[in-house]
């Protein structure tokens, strides 16, 4: 699940389509009430500002069971379409990713799509419920991200106590009297009704799902609670819901997060002439490995130790277009002593001081789906893991390790069924670390409507659009004609487009 906390990962989107009848949603869904029409005025956002949007806000229910008590308020943005009346194809709603906190300013992402297909579409974005500048907005430790942390990997019984009295202290830390109500309406199934109440409140009947990573989740089980709702459907980097949330956002991801490293060290090596940090896959790692255990006892810019190093890093099994930046920063440590390049990038991707974008991730899955409480399980399943995987391993574990004591009681997860819906284009680029592709196999199946688009060696984690021109342009013809890939038999993707370039070194 880990460190994506900055503005990394992109958004998941709704296309928001012309009114059709009214749905009669299945019983386990929460019914939104209808909603009052959006007040759009100006942003206070650079971002969106400098996009052209404007801003608004929506009062939903805490607890839809409840749609006369207290309510909470969504901060939402739009883009307006730029073709004539005549081309209009509806209305992109930007659902929110849990993982990478995205979803106020994802309308930006219209304009990427090749052959103007955005242009057509208003886009819309909401920040989902607990996150700013939705109100209230959850935190807990604002600097649980911080230096001089025990270290990840324990090496004695006191280390591994630390940790689970930390992680406790966390949860318990978000138990306030303020925020235990919001706690307790954190699921999925909360935020796809919040979903429901954005798209009645725009006054449309009739949705196309546009999801990226943890934001694939909300939108299978938003099609499964409202399938008539689904126009048409877009799922990048598809999480497996057989396997939410304790090894889904955990153990599932450690062993290929590690291969993944591995293909950085590979590249960093292929460019031995501007990084310096060895000719080979294997004198990259001999490098990381000794720069790691080094800054157990000198830190970076006094500051940056191994759980530190780890969490920048590890940055880059997921995205490629960090590679140059990360391989300066770790070519400027090891040649040169460039401590504060190092510092100032993991403050900016952990988002040291503002944890609302992790305490929001864990109300979320921690409260899906139960977890283990029993630390001995916890620990049983690290070690097996990091026989494969040693250096992604623990820090994931701690990461997630809030959820085994987790005040708000966890449900049951929804039986994602994709049967009802119409059609649904799925991607995925087949080594992405962080929902394996798998996840996107196992959606497939449940979407027998679906086709498949793969990126063999890709390992890029929800990043369209724009990471691959192929991708693009199957994307963008399906949003413009609703026309998918020729689905064929079997377990397997439908479609494949070759990998992106890699990118080039920084320098």
């Amino acid at each position: 699940m880990r460190r994506l906390l900055a503005a990394l990962a992109t958004g998941t989107f709704l296309v928001l389509a012309i009114p059709a009848a009214p749905l009669a949603t299945a019983a386990t869904a929460a019914t939104a009430p209808s909603a009052p029409t959006i007040a759009w005025g100006a942003c206070t956002d650079p971002t969106l500002v400098a996009g052209n949007a404007e801003c608004g806000t929506l009062e939903v229910p805490l607890d839809y069971a409840d749609s006369d008590g207290r309510k909470i308020t969504l901060a939402l943005s739009r883009i307006r379409h730029t073709v004539p009346d005549s081309q209009y194809q509806g209305v992109v709603l930007a659902a929110p990713n849990p993982l990478g906190g995205s979803g106020y300013t994802d309308p930006l992402q219209g304009a990427r799509l090749p052959d103007d297909a955005g242009a057509a579409y208003d886009w819309v974005g909401f920040a989902r419920r607990g996150l700013a500048p939705s109100v209230p907005a959850l935190t807990c430790e604002p600097d649980y991200f911080t230096y001089n942390r025990p270290p990840y990997e324990p090496a004695s019984k006191a280390d591994e106590q630390a940790w689970l009295s930390r992680t406790q202290g966390y949860a318990q830390a978000c138990e306030t009297e303020s925020q235990s109500a919001l706690l307790d309406h954190m699921k999925t199934t909360d935020t796809a009704a919040d979903m429901e109440s954005v798209r009645a409140a725009l006054g449309v009947s009739q949705v196309s799902v546009y999801a990226h990573s943890y934001g694939t989740y909300v939108a299978q089980v938003y099609a499964t609670l409202h399938p008539q709702r689904i126009r048409r459907m877009v799922l990048d980097s598809n999480v497996d819901p057989r396997r939410v949330w304790y090894y889904a956002g955990s153990f599932d991801q450690d062993a290929p997060l590690e291969r993944n490293l591995g293909i950085w060290f590979d590249w960093l090596a292929a460019h031995d002439d501007v990084y310096h940090l060895g000719a080979t896959r294997t004198a990259v790692a001999d490098t990381w490995d000794k720069t790691v255990a080094a800054l157990a006892t000198e830190p970076a810019a006094g500051l940056i130790g191994p759980d530190e190093w780890i969490d920048l890093f590890l940055t880059a099994p997921y995205f490629q277009a960090t590679w140059p930046i990360l391989g300066s920063a770790f070519s400027g440590w090891v040649g040169d002593g460039d401590g504060a390049t190092v510092k100032t990038l993991f403050d900016q991707f952990l988002q040291r001081g503002n944890d609302n974008v992790y305490a929001a991730l864990l109300a979320e899955v921690c409260t899906d789906a139960p977890w283990p409480s029993d630390p001995a399980r916890w620990k049983a399943d690290s070690e097996a893991a990091a026989v494969q995987a040693p250096t992604t391993t623990w820090g994931n574990t701690w990461f997630n390790a809030p959820c085994r004591t987790w005040g708000a009681e966890a449900g049951t997860p929804v039986d994602v069924d994709g049967s009802r819906v119409t059609g649904a284009l799925l991607l995925d680029e087949t080594l992405d670390g962080a929902t394996p592709f798998e996840g996107s196999l196992e959606v497939r199946a449940r979407f027998p409507r679906s086709s498949l688009i793969s990126v063999p060696g890709g390992i890029n984690n929800g990043a369209t659009p724009g990471s691959n021109t192929c991708v693009d342009a199957h994307i963008a013809a399906y949003l413009t004609t609703g026309e998918l890939p020729t689905r064929t038999r079997g377990r397997h993707a439908d479609l494949e487009c070759a990998a992106s370039p890699l990118p080039e070194p920084a320098g």
